[in-house]
């Protein structure tokens, strides 16, 4: 029992250090190299490789790759890919706190899109509520953001609607599959990786990359950037690791309420870090949309244990879907995104 008890402390602890950092880590990549395209083909190439090299070793189980599978799997694969290259080019341009308000809004287009496209019930009254604060927080961070740019609203604005296409479209794709977990992240980031080039010639950054070799001759090695791209890429592997093996080893509302701690962390860690972060007022707006998507949860769990206590044992919604904070997590956990 006790073995157990430290092994299940150990999981959600990691969990939530790769969970808090990453998102700092990711923007400390992109500060010291400024190549998202590039260093987004990097951390698919270690997700996958990860993932393949563990399965051979016998650590992990993951679907074989097939051909058949892939093509059905390559349309969610372009969603996931436009959504963390939307993500990776925010941090570019804005600071993490941007990105976690945007992230925080991604509920409310969720339900939105839910309600009109899948034809889902109309939020409920706390649920609504919930979205509103979001909302609040969010516009109360953009009014007073003393680093607005259009550049970087324009790539957060673009990682919204990615993010949220994402939401709703690759549960529908990934269940109809019927890929386990690691099976996920395999196919996810090595079709990823296929379509990296192709961006990387049309965003014309490869120029970029080519020229900044040719100008710095046999100074083109940079420390300093090559531990915060490795640091980026580990970590988007370990997040994989620790954030399914810590959903497995706590319920699911353990799993929601560390979550929402990681966000906290965050933000404290990012304040205390450095000076890219917003002002006072920004950072109570930030929070607010952190409550807010709190309450979400709240709300949306409630509802599902409800229906799952009138429902028979036999229809009560099984471990992967117990709530769609798992789902948004998720998004991070594929890859160095979130």
């Amino acid at each position: 029992m006790a073995k157990q008890y430290y092994t299940t402390s150990s999981l959600v602890v990691g969990y939530a250090l790769c969970s808090s950092l990453l998102s700092i880590i990711n923007k400390y990549a992109v500060t010291k190299f400024s190549y998202p395209g590039l260093l987004t083909a990097l951390q698919y190439l270690t997700s996958a490789a990860g993932v393949w090299i563990l399965g051979k070793l016998g650590l992990l189980s993951h679907d074989p790759f097939k051909l058949e599978t892939a093509k059905k799997f390559a349309p969610a694969a372009l969603v996931f890919y436009l959504a963390i290259f939307t993500n990776t080019n925010l941090l570019c341009h804005a600071n993490v706190d941007t990105f976690i308000v945007f992230r925080s809004l991604t509920p409310l287009l969720v339900a939105i899109a839910d309600t009109i496209f899948r034809k889902q019930p109309c939020p409920s009254k706390f649920t609504f509520l919930s979205l509103v604060v979001i909302l609040g927080g969010a516009v109360g961070y953009v009014m007073t953001d003393s680093a607005f740019s259009l550049t970087a609203y324009s790539w957060a604005l673009a990682y919204l609607v990615t993010i949220t296409t994402e939401m709703v479209y690759i549960k529908h794709i990934v269940t109809n599959l019927g890929l386990n977990t690691w099976g996920f992240v395999l196919y996810n980031n090595l079709l990823s990786l296929m379509l990296a080039p192709i961006f990387w010639f049309v965003t014309g950054e490869h120029k970029l990359v080519f020229a900044a070799i040719e100008s710095r001759g046999e100074g083109w090695f940079q420390m300093d950037a090559f531990v915060a791209v490795a640091l980026s890429c580990m970590f988007g592997l370990l997040i994989s690791f620790f954030g399914f093996a810590a959903r497995k080893a706590v319920s699911a509302t353990a799993f929601t309420v560390t979550g929402v701690v990681n966000k906290f962390l965050t933000v404290a860690i990012n304040v205390m870090i450095w000076d890219k972060h917003a002002t006072a007022f920004g950072l109570v707006c930030l929070l607010f949309t952190i409550v807010g998507g709190v309450l979400y949860q709240q709300s949306v769990t409630t509802k599902g244990n409800s229906v799952g206590q009138r429902g028979p044992v036999s229809e009560q919604p099984k471990e992967g879907n117990d709530t769609k904070e798992f789902d948004e997590e998720q998004q991070s956990l594929v890859s160095s995104a979130k």
